[in-house]
Order: structure tokens, then C-alpha cells, then sequence
């Protein structure tokens, strides 16, 4: 049986609500057809957005969607897409499928959107194909309350009080389909850019947020914190999680894959934790008195498509690896919450790692879906310091540990969250509250399947959370985790 300890008294802080934000572009299915219908459409939706998904996110608990993107962000001017929709341009989307779109969702379906979900909006503003003037302007557009040409025409395109958006990104991948630039290059950009980012009302400040590394380019995060970290309030870190191949062209099968692929998977995603604390400590370095957070605003999963669908819409299937690789990173943001202030998983609908996938007017809930609801009120909550005696497992030279935990504690109880990695063998876990009174009572929910398991349209859904037993123990409780499962215990 496995030891876990969930200690009371040591805690890094807060876990940032925003740590379980979600991310949207205009790539693929995940914006027209996966979130937006138009108001004509005979899928139920209220203003264009499809009911069903903005319920099932909603119920999740979503905290903040980012927008437009991604590549597609730096291609992006947003006057495209205000205005009557009959006369806004038609645009070509060349990062992602060569397709024409009609830029019928725009700033304000966007706003409109996070209006419905009840959550914070996060735009990435264009640097790459853009000027500062622009990205000044939409920020006046969304922002200010007062008299202003800006403000004028968003009252006349019928929004007549400010959005006030917090957040803003400054570009996307600036080292890569943002620009190809040099760190140093982006920085004095991001110096530049940052100066015009006002904010029009003290009560509502804006969150900047710097264009930061790709995995573990340390230099980036150097040079533009040494350089541009004063102007910002946070950098960003992506980093996509992809199973060993023979090629590296090849990104392996999202369903039916080999073992092998299912622990290189698990393996890889367990980088995330190195990659968050040194990035963390050069943002430390470099941030003076300031406080830099780190946002990791593409993380998840990245496979082949699935055959048959078009290459440049990165449309995959979603199984129980996937759940893991989400319940892993969560409880890394969650042990880290000292430093990781925001992450995006990437996305939201029909892209990559999807908590949601659409067919014509079907929907289904994804094994990742599952495990952000199920983890959803360590939102907001005090983190514990957690600890789990574990055993090597995995397949050649990827090894993981075969348990994952994290913990907090906030008014509903002690929520404790763990993974079982190991395909094959159940484990038995004995978990002591340490520092934190006696336990009255504990609930258990268990997310499990065959590693390759996932939910399909035509079918009913055979990977969805189902109660788990638990026990409570003089100090704590126990339960058997199958194998492949990620649980979610709360203790009162």
C-alpha cells in the first residue's frame, strides 16, 4: 500500500483559478461549428453560441478562455471582425487549412461568448503582422469608458459599456509563426508595445502578458526578462506533450496505440514540472520586486489527426492517456501555484486535446473534460504540500512514477486529486491529513477505462467519472485506484 501524506501546515499559496483556463483559435472546427453556429443555425444557441457547449463548459467550471490565438493571432486585425457581419472581410486562414472565413465571430461574438460562460476573457494581440497603434486601438475599443473615437465605435457597433479585459497578450510564439524573431529583438517589442497598453480606468488594470519560450529555450525567458520584464506582469511557456516515435515527423496515433507510446506519453508530460520551476527561477532572477508570473498558455496533447480529416485542422480523438497527461500537469500547476499563474490547455473544441468534440448538432464530453470538472474546486484554494511514496513503471526508457497527487484545502473540505499511471496494477493508497483536524467524512469519484479507452459519436460514453470507495482512517482515508484512473477525494 502506498503512503501519501497531505500536509496542513506548508502551503505555497492560492492556486489561481486561471491555471484551469482554456484556449481557442481560429483553427479547424473549434471556433465556427465547434463553439459558434451563427443565429440562424438549427443547433440550439443563444446569439450564435452552441447551447450545449457553452452549458457543459460552464459546468465544468471554466475561469478563462483565451483568443484568437496561437499562430492565427499575429495574422489577426481585429477590424476584420466588427461591424455589420455582412460587410466584414472575408479573410484566407494560411496558417491553418488555407480556408476562407468570414470573420462573422470577432471581437464582440468573443466578448458575447465569455459573457455566457461567466468567464475572464484573454486576448492575444497581434505583434508579428501588426503595429502598435492597432493593438492600442483595441485595447481602447474594449477598455475605455469614457469619450474616445475608440469608444465611440464600439458604441455604435452596440456595445456601449467597456469590456474592461484584463488580460493581453503581447503576440504569440514570437519565435516562431509570430515573427521568426531574435529574443532581444521581441523584447525591445515588447518594451515598445507595453508602453502603449493603457489602462483606462484604476479600477480595472490590464495583466500584460510577454510572448515567452518554446519548452526549454531558458534564453528567451533570459533575454526577455532582463530586457522587458518591468513592463510585464507575466511571460509565457509552451510546451506540447508527444509520444517517442521512430520519426519525429510522426507523431503517433491518438487512439490504438502501442504501449511504448502510451508510458513516452507519460513520460514526457512529466517534463512540464522541470520546464515550470526553471523557467521560474530566471523570471525570479530578473523580476526585481516586482512579481512575474508564468503563464503556460498552450499545454495538452498533440497527435497525428485522425485519418480522413483535414491535416491543417489537427482534429484528434481523446482517450484515458489523455486524461492523464491533463491530471499530471494540473497537479504540477496546482504543486507550483507559487509560480504558474494561468494555463491554457490547448483547445477547447476539436483541436488537439478538446474537452469537447462536435459532430453536425452532437456533442461529446472528452476523458480530459472529466478530469478538469473533477478537479475543478481546487479553484481558487489554499494548496497543500503533498507527498506519495511511488514505484518506477513504464516501458524501456520511459519511466514514470505510477502515482501523481496534489491537494488543497478551501471551504468545502480537502480536496485530494491522484492518478494512477500504471496500465495494468491497481494501487493501493493510504493518505494522511497531517496539521488538518479530524475527517468526518469522505466522498471518492474515479475517471478509468483501458488506456486507450475514449468516447465516441453513434456510441454511449464509456469514460465518464463513477463513485470510487473510500475509507476513512483514524487520520485520513484509503481506496484502490484501478488501473488507469485519475480520482478526486474530498475529505470534511
Amino acid at each position: 500500500m502506498a503512503k501519501a501524506i497531505i500536509n496542513g501546515n506548508r502551503s505555497k499559496g492560492t492556486i489561481n483559478p486561471n491555471i484551469y483556463g482554456h484556449f481557442s483559435e481560429h483553427l479547424g472546427r473549434c471556433i465556427y461549428n465547434g463553439i459558434y453556429v451563427g443565429e440562424n443555425s438549427d443547433i440550439p444557441n443563444v446569439n450564435g453560441m452552441r447551447t450545449d457547449v457553452v452549458e457543459a463548459l460552464k459546468k465544468m467550471g471554466i475561469p478563462l478562455l483565451r483568443w484568437p490565438g496561437g499562430c492565427f493571432a499575429d495574422t489577426y486585425h481585429w477590424r476584420d471582425g466588427i461591424g455589420p457581419k455582412e460587410s466584414r472581410k472575408k479573410i484566407v486562414n494560411t496558417n491553418w487549412g488555407g480556408v476562407t472565413e468570414d470573420n462573422s465571430f470577432g471581437t464582440h461574438e468573443f466578448m458575447e461568448l465569455c459573457r455566457q460562460l461567466g468567464c475572464e476573457p484573454y486576448i492575444s494581440g497581434n505583434v508579428g503582422s501588426g503595429t502598435v497603434q492597432e493593438f492600442s486601438d483595441w485595447i481602447e475599443y474594449c477598455n475605455m469608458g469614457g469619450q474616445s473615437p475608440m469608444a465611440e465605435e464600439r458604441r455604435k457597433n452596440g456595445q456601449g459599456a467597456p469590456w474592461n479585459v484584463k488580460y493581453w497578450g503581447i503576440g504569440n510564439e514570437a519565435w516562431g509563426c509570430g515573427g521568426n524573431m531574435r529574443p532581444e529583438f521581441y523584447a525591445d517589442l515588447c518594451r515598445q508595445y507595453a508602453t502603449y497598453m493603457r489602462n483606462y480606468d484604476d479600477g480595472h488594470k490590464i495583466y500584460k502578458i510577454a510572448s515567452g519560450a518554446n519548452v526549454d529555450d531558458y534564453h528567451w525567458t533570459k533575454a526577455v526578462m532582463e530586457r522587458a520584464g518591468h513592463c510585464v506582469d507575466a511571460v509565457s511557456l509552451h510546451y506540447y506533450t508527444r509520444p517517442r516515435t521512430e520519426r519525429w515527423e510522426d507523431k503517433g496515433p491518438a487512439t490504438g496505440f502501442p504501449r511504448s507510446e502510451y508510458y513516452s506519453t507519460l513520460a514526457n508530460t512529466l517534463y512540464m514540472e522541470e520546464l515550470v520551476e526553471n523557467h521560474g527561477r530566471i523570471i525570479r532572477q530578473y523580476q526585481g520586486e516586482r512579481q512575474v508570473g508564468l503563464c503556460v498558455d498552450e499545454w495538452g496533447t498533440w497527435f497525428d489527426v485522425e485519418p480522413g480529416t483535414n491535416p491543417g485542422f489537427l482534429y484528434q480523438q481523446n482517450t484515458m492517456r489523455d486524461a492523464l497527461v491533463a491530471a499530471i500537469n494540473l497537479n504540477i500547476f496546482n504543486n507550483h501555484c507559487d509560480t504558474v499563474v494561468m494555463a491554457n490547455i490547448a483547445q477547447v473544441v476539436n483541436v488537439l486535446q478538446a474537452v469537447i468534440l462536435t459532430e453536425g448538432p452532437n456533442m461529446l464530453l472528452t476523458p480530459t473534460y472529466h478530469v478538469f470538472e473533477m478537479y475543478k474546486g481546487h479553484q481558487g484554494a489554499k494548496q497543500l504540500e503533498s507527498y506519495v511514496e511511488t514505484a518506477l513503471i513504464g516501458e524501456g526508457e520511459s519511466l514514470a512514477p505510477n502515482l501523481h497527487v496534489s491537494a488543497s484545502e478551501s471551504k468545502d473540505g480537502v480536496l485530494v486529486t491522484a492518478a494512477n499511471l500504471d496500465d495494468r496494477r491497481p494501487a493501493e493508497l493510504d493518505c494522511a491529513l497531517s496539521g488538518l483536524g479530524q475527517p468526518g467524512s469522505v466522498g471518492g469519484r474515479v475517471l478509468t477505462g483501458g488506456c486507450g479507452a475514449y468516447n465516441d459519436f453513434g456510441a454511449k460514453p464509456i469514460v465518464k467519472p463513477a463513485p470510487l470507495t473510500a475509507e476513512l482512517t483514524g487520520d485520513g482515508f484509503q481506496a484502490a485506484l484501478p488501473p488507469c484512473s485519475v480520482a478526486a477525494f474530498l475529505v470534511k
